[in-house]
């Protein structure tokens, strides 16, 4: 199976895994204003205010990152007892994270940050300020005491636990070790997303951790700049705090994974940066529902690596759905190659389509010298649904069909120009003659042929339309085949030879 069968396979069977969510839950705020002229009373912008919008921020993100992969996220944390603390309450709600976990403490603000976001010509968005509202003071003795009990309560229900640590006074270090403590004692999982930070001894025992560059220079002491630097560091970090893996993120290079019997960057794509506000909290979230939902390791980060990269190339923090992944791994993949399958991997995608609801179309033939008449066949076999296959004949097949003296083109030369047209998904080669094997393991809703067999009998009908599929004519161009097109160039050959 191939990497990009096993991630289309595995993230779309993910489940939905119970996430145990302790952190800094935050609310983002963003003030929107045309930037229309300079003050009169300072040179400063003045922002006419066009809209204001709120979003989960920090642990809330991450919350919200959970939701939307299908997981189901319990949080635990503090929020104060103000209105930005109704406002992230009724965000969390909406995304369908539980919040029974977090302790409204008085004389304590919601953690909010304010973004003030100019609009050039109405449309571009530049973020100009940002305003904090916060209380990073540790919390009492009594209210650790009660969040250790809502975090205990919900312990078992749960399948992984996610740290996200802001420095906001909440994961203190004695804190930190209880939930590490309790959760292996549990037998679950810890997940950490540190902060930056010199010393991550309150992290020791966890089971992975995610620092990015910057903090994993911070934790080491050097700075990481080749990947060298990030497997020296990777196995520091994780010797020092006794961790089963490390994975340090490196931007446009992906990010470094360790583990006891693994030292393995895993690369990936590059990315027209839009903004990485969030990509931190993408990475932590994925990596949980993916580990979570049974994923190994290298699968996980690989998962992870994709919507954090899906992430970045939106504006602020967004979230990224199971259904944006796997549009990410099929436009990725559906090059030329991309394209051409032996049939065994062909219906492993073909499953993944029917569990989308998509349509299948079936339709064959050699194919040997592209003509218009081909082209415009196959728009007629897209139209009749979401997914075309094309059967296509072997060299050997051709010559059974049509001669010692064809193909003209080979099977390959054919699949690959074939696999550039847009109305074509698939392609696979077939050595029968006949295609009605192939037609029963690929099972179309669809199966197109030409007018030209209404006659003759199309092979395949009656398999399709016993299992309530049907069966379309395209109509032909005149005077347009491959037969037709060698003869004309065979004899614009011999008039070259007679002058």
């Amino acid at each position: 199976m191939t990497s990009y069968t096993k991630l289309l396979k595995t993230v779309t069977r993910l489940g939905s895994p119970k996430v145990l969510l302790v952190g800094d839950f935050m609310l983002d705020s963003y003030v929107y204003g045309d930037a229309l002229r300079i003050s009169p009373e300072a040179p400063v912008q003045v922002l006419k205010v066009v809209r204001r919008e709120f979003a989960g921020g920090g642990a809330s993100s991450v919350a919200a990152d959970i939701t939307t992969l299908d997981a189901q996220c319990y949080c635990v944390g503090v929020i104060g007892t103000d209105r930005n603390a109704d406002r992230l309450l009724e965000i969390l709600k909406e995304t369908g994270a539980n919040t029974d976990g977090l302790l409204a403490i008085d004389n304590r603000p919601t953690i909010t940050k304010e973004r003030i976001v100019g609009l050039a010509q109405h449309r571009h968005r530049q973020q100009l300020l940002r305003v904090d509202d916060e209380c990073s003071d540790p919390l009492t003795e009594e209210q650790y005491s009660q969040l250790l009990e809502k975090y205990s309560n919900l312990l078992d229900t749960c399948d992984v636990v996610c740290l996200q640590d802001y420095n906001k006074g909440i994961l203190e270090a004695g804190f930190c070790q209880k939930l590490i403590e309790l959760a292996k004692q549990a037998g679950k999982r810890v997940l950490v997303d540190p902060p930056l930070d010199r010393d991550y001894a309150k992290f020791s025992g966890a089971s992975l951790i995610t620092p990015n560059r910057k903090e994993s220079s911070h934790a080491v002491g050097f700075d990481i700049e080749t990947i060298a630097d990030a497997e020296k560091a990777s196995q520091i970090l994780r010797d020092k705090l006794q961790l089963d893996a490390v994975v340090i993120t490196l931007d446009k290079e992906g990010a470094f994974l360790r583990t006891a019997t693994l030292a393995e960057q895993i690369p990936t794509q590059p990315r027209n940066v839009y903004d990485v506000t969030g990509a931190g909290d993408m990475m932590l979230a994925m990596l949980a529902v993916a580990l979570a939902g049974g994923c190994d390791n290298v699968t996980a980060l690989q998962l992870a690596n994709i919507a954090s990269g899906i992430e970045v190339e939106k504006f602020g923090v967004a979230t990224v759905s199971i259904d944006e992944i796997v549009n990410e791994l099929v436009s990725s993949h559906q090059g030329k190659a991309g394209k051409i399958h032996p049939v065994e991997e062909l219906i492993n995608h073909l499953d993944f389509h029917r569990q989308q609801k998509e349509t299948i179309v079936f339709t064959n033939g050699c194919f040997d010298v592209l003509h218009r008449g081909h082209i415009e066949y196959l728009k007629f076999c897209k139209q009749q649904g979401d997914i075309v296959v094309l059967g296509l004949n072997s060299d050997s097949s051709v010559r059974q069909l049509k001669g010692p003296s064809r193909p003209v083109n080979n099977q390959h030369d054919r699949a690959a120009v074939l696999a550039a047209l847009e109305s074509v998904d698939y392609i696979t080669v077939f050595e029968e003659p006949d295609p009605l094997a192939l037609i029963q393991q690929v099972c179309p809703d669809v199966l197109v042929k030409g007018a030209d067999w209404a006659e003759k009998g199309v092979v395949g009908r009656e398999f399709v339309e016993g299992r309530g599929g049907r069966v379309e004519l395209a109509q032909l161009v005149e005077g347009k085949s491959s037969t037709d097109t060698i003869e004309k160039m065979n004899k614009l050959n011999d008039n070259q030879k007679d002058t």
